[in-house]
C-alpha cells in the first residue's frame, strides 16, 4: 500500500520580538501595558506537546483587538531548570517573546523602539522568521 504525505504550508503573518529581562512575566506585561498603552492580561498557558509525548506549558499574556493581536510568551517552560524546554530554542538567551499579528507591516519596528525605552529590558530585537526552525510553535 502506498503512503501519501500531506504537506501543509502555513502563512506566517506575525512578527516576533525577543526580549531579555530579569523581570517576572506579570511585571514585564505591566510595563509593556504602560509604554504601549495596551492591556496585556494573563490567559491560559500555552501547552505544546513534545516529540516524546511530554507536555510543556509556557506563561502567556495576551491582548486581542479587532485588527491586531499582541502576545507575550515566556521563552522557557514552567518545569524545573533541568527539564525546561525553550519555545524558541534557536535563541535561548531571550527570556520572553513578544508576538504581533495583524496591524501594519512596520508595527514590530515601532514596538521595538518603544520597548527600548524601558530600563528593565536589557535587550530587545526583531527575530527574522525565515531563519527559524521552530516557527510552528507560534501557530495556535
Amino acid at each position: 500500500m502506498s503512503k501519501k504525505r500531506l504537506i501543509v504550508d502555513y502563512s506566517y503573518d506575525f512578527q516576533l520580538l525577543g526580549i531579555c529581562s530579569s523581570l517576572k512575566g506579570y511585571s514585564l506585561a505591566w510595563l509593556i501595558n504602560r509604554v504601549l498603552k495596551v492591556k496585556l492580561t494573563k490567559v491560559d498557558d500555552l501547552v505544546i506537546e513534545g516529540k516524546k509525548g511530554e507536555f510543556y506549558s509556557y506563561q502567556r499574556f495576551e491582548q486581542k483587538a479587532m485588527y491586531n493581536e499582541l502576545t507575550l510568551i515566556k521563552n522557557s517552560s514552567q518545569r524545573t531548570k533541568s527539564q525546561s524546554k525553550k519555545i524558541l530554542p534557536e535563541f535561548p538567551h531571550f527570556d520572553f517573546v513578544l508576538m504581533t499579528k495583524g496591524g501594519e507591516n512596520d508595527s514590530g519596528k515601532r514596538i521595538l523602539e518603544s520597548l527600548q525605552g524601558i530600563t528593565s529590558i536589557e535587550l530587545t530585537t526583531l527575530i527574522p522568521l525565515r531563519t527559524l526552525i521552530s516557527k510552528d510553535n507560534f501557530i495556535f
